[in-house]
């Protein structure tokens, strides 16, 4: 079913036409007590490669098992996760009662040079109603000629005292020019207990 918006088809068949280009629908995978989300190109009918000009990824109530860091790292070729990047990372918050509110640069955050998975969020709570939304974008992960650019928001709420809306913004690059065929998620400790993660391509 095709929905058409003044002469213009929107959605057709699950893909989205944005300015951009189209946006479809790769793989869903959904944690379940999980060490980790990976999306490997090639495998369970992932792609990770020049079909598309840049790949999002959407991470939708990720819920962990214990209070962590939300993270990802790149996979550059080989068998580890381990593509060596350089960050910067900045956050926002907000209360709800509008008592404060801040924009802070976080350098302990970033990456200069490192192997580390990169965190896409500070530790938050496992309330029931204590989860983490967002979405990161790749760029170009199959090029051997330039570095791997990729950019990532999310949100969570922390009821911890005052309630806080806290948003978190990451830029960096893969300082690789082998292709990137692996996007891994995960925990820095326990689990992801549950929540959805979509990779769609865009353009192509």
């Amino acid at each position: 079913m095709a929905v058409v918006s003044n002469g213009t088809t929107i959605i057709d068949a699950g893909a989205v036409s944005a300015g951009s280009g189209s946006m479809t629908l790769i793989k869903t995978l959904t944690a379940s007590s999980s060490a980790n989300l990976s999306f490997v190109h090639g495998a369970s009918s992932v792609v990770l490669d020049d079909t598309y000009d840049s790949y999002v990824f959407k991470f939708i109530n990720i819920h962990n098992s214990e209070e962590s860091i939300f993270q990802v790292n790149f996979r550059d070729g080989g068998s580890a996760y381990d593509a060596t990047k350089t960050t910067s990372y900045f956050y926002t918050y907000a209360a709800e009662n509008d008592g404060e509110a801040a924009l802070i640069y976080s350098a302990a955050d970033d990456l200069a040079q490192s192997t580390d998975p990169q965190r896409l969020a500070r530790s938050y709570g496992i309330e029931n109603d204590e989860s983490m939304s967002g979405e990161l974008t790749l760029f170009n992960p199959s090029s051997t000629t330039f570095v791997k650019q990729f950019m990532s928001r999310a949100n969570y709420v922390d009821v911890s005292g005052s309630p806080l809306s806290l948003g978190f913004h990451i830029g960096g690059y893969c300082n690789v020019t082998a292709a990137i065929d692996g996007v891994q998620f995960s925990c820095a400790s326990g689990n992801i207990d549950s929540g959805i993660i979509k990779l769609y391509g865009i353009g192509g």
